[in-house]
């Protein structure tokens, strides 16, 4: 991949992890879907020792393709996500 690519994807994830930390939801990659511009991100349970309340899996549309560059399943995530016309989508992500 050359170096112009590279910058770009860099500077994609740099934009797309502007959300303050307050905001932010730790999980783990678990499907990529390019051809419907989704990501399924399996959120971690931060708190309470012993909690048995996992979310489950969920899918998020993404509003930058260069994501799909990016990421793979299994990575670790921060991210940030908001409805946008009644669709869950992600607005900020960055690998841990």
């Amino acid at each position: 991949m050359n170096a112009v690519r590279w910058l770009t994807i860099f500077a994609s994830l740099i934009t797309l992890s502007n959300a303050s930390a307050q905001d932010l939801r730790r999980g783990t990659v678990t499907g990529l879907d390019e051809s419907s511009g989704s990501i399924t991100i399996q959120e971690r349970v931060e708190g309470t020792v012993g909690s048995s309340a996992a979310p489950g899996a969920a899918k998020f549309a993404v509003q930058d393709g260069l994501l799909f560059n990016a990421l793979r399943q299994g990575d670790d995530v921060k991210f940030s996500a908001q409805d946008i016309d009644g669709v869950k989508t992600i607005t900020s992500l960055r690998k841990e």
